[in-house]
């Protein structure tokens, strides 16, 4: 098949699969925990250590060592979700929420990821990578509206049913090239994204909204925007890798039909990160790698900006509330064992402290991006000298956080969350 027939076929599949309101994808944050089956099957720790298409989402330099390849690859995604308010309402409550425990629904979502590459000549390469981010994502229905708080009305915010749906499509072109017989490597990747977004069930907070006909339940938005990832990879001794990346700041067009939700009149760029890492041939078959990753969440003021003080006419503006997300630092082992031509073997931890602070869990009911721990695995078998198909498997435990409703002394809210992944991969070498 044409090189040229293979991209469009990439391509059409990814906007089916990909940019379908469903998409989700969420572990750090809203980062996924790695980019590609191989990937999230050594928990993400890919940095130093390529081996598919995909691996320019982690680190563009790796695709001059992957060949000529075409890896088409399906997510199913499960976060579980809840939150659970206890206490009443006080005399100086501003906005009391219904106590009693809810359950997110919308808990499964399918994820495609894709990716070409192509050998230029023994030093260069080009390829290109289809994925995306998401996962900020809830679906709150059942809900007390017997309550006094919510004078009879339902939703967690007495605004009917309420939720956000967030997901951010990425295509991105690579160049990189090897040197001093393939011991170094470059490589950068020039990224197109998109990113869509819709909420509802948010009314109440108007008062607080410096436009409230652009805060809740305005249907779908859409966003786009451009930045770039950079890295590089190099052989220290024999067997012994170091990798390296940097993903600039994606600067995206506003959201504006959620011009007075956002700060910056319905800004929501998507912040830089860094990744690094080391890989290690402890033998033929045994391969280590850890990586560590970094994402400023903080710099982005609709994610980094803290809640309070939420004062009227405050939400939207340029300094207004945001999410109050920290900054996160992930640490993620993997191992790979070869058992032989058509067996590999994959496993992997990864840790990184949430970005939410318990004051800031009100706001945060709508986006609980709260895990730590992740535990993976996976394996790929060779059905053919040409074909390979993969598998990788994410299990995060339980995450709880708990703090206070500032709007309403006397109450507390606990944010919950468990996530599993199943990724399947389809491989073809050319």
């Amino acid at each position: 098949m044409p090189h040229r027939n293979k991209l469009l076929l990439l391509s059409g599949a990814f906007a089916i699969i990909t940019l379908s309101p469903s998409g989700a994808s969420a572990t750090n944050g809203y980062f996924a925990h790695g980019y590609g089956a191989r990937s999230k099957a050594l928990a993400g720790a890919s940095t130093a250590f390529s081996q598919d298409a995909i691996a320019a989402a982690v680190n563009p330099a790796g695709l001059v060592y992957v060949g000529d390849r075409a890896d088409i690859e399906l997510e199913l995604f499960a976060p579980f979700r809840e939150y659970q308010v206890n206490g009443g309402a006080s005399p100086s409550s501003v906005f009391p929420l219904n106590p009693g425990t809810q359950e997110s629904e919308s808990n499964f979502f399918p994820v495609g990821t894709l990716g070409w590459s192509h050998k230029l000549d023994e030093q260069q390469s080009i390829g290109l990578t289809l994925y995306g981010n998401g996962g900020m994502n809830t679906d709150w229905r059942q809900v007390n509206n017997t309550s006094p708080y919510c004078g009879g009305q339902p939703g967690v915010f007495c605004a009917g049913r309420t939720g956000i749906d967030m997901a951010q499509a990425f295509l991105v072109g690579t160049y990189a090239r090897s040197f001093d017989h393939g011991r170094y490597a470059i490589g950068i990747s020039p990224i197109f994204a998109a990113q869509t977004f819709k909420a509802r069930g948010l009314a109440s907070f108007a008062a607080f909204s410096s436009d409230p006909n652009h805060l809740s339940d305005k249907g779908r938005d859409y966003s786009f925007g451009a930045g770039f990832r950079i890295g590089g990879q190099a052989e220290l001794i024999p067997g012994l890798r170091l990798g390296a990346s940097y993903k600039s700041r994606i600067y995206m067009s506003e959201f504006e039909r959620y011009s007075g939700l956002f700060a910056q009149q319905g800004g929501f760029d998507i912040p830089d990160s860094f990744n690094v890492g080391l890989s290690w041939d402890v033998n033929r078959e045994l391969t280590t790698n850890f990586d560590i990753e970094h994402i400023r969440y903080s710099e982005i003021k609709s994610v980094g900006n803290t809640l309070q003080p939420l004062t009227p006419g405050s939400l939207g503006t340029g300094a207004g509330p945001g999410f109050g997300w920290n900054d996160m630092t992930i640490y993620k082992f993997g191992a790979q064992w070869k058992q032989n031509a058509e067996w590999i073997w994959r496993g992997g931890v990864s840790y990184g402290q949430q970005p939410i602070e318990g004051s800031e869990v009100l706001f945060n009911i709508l986006a609980p991006g709260i895990q730590e721990w992740h535990l993976t695995g996976g394996f790929s078998h060779a059905w053919s000298k040409q074909d390979e198909l993969s598998f990788a498997f994410m299990y995060s435990p339980q995450k709880t956080i708990t703090g206070p409703n500032p709007l309403s002394p006397g109450q507390t809210i606990d944010l919950s969350m468990t996530q599993f992944s199943l990724q399947f991969a389809w491989s073809r070498r050319f």
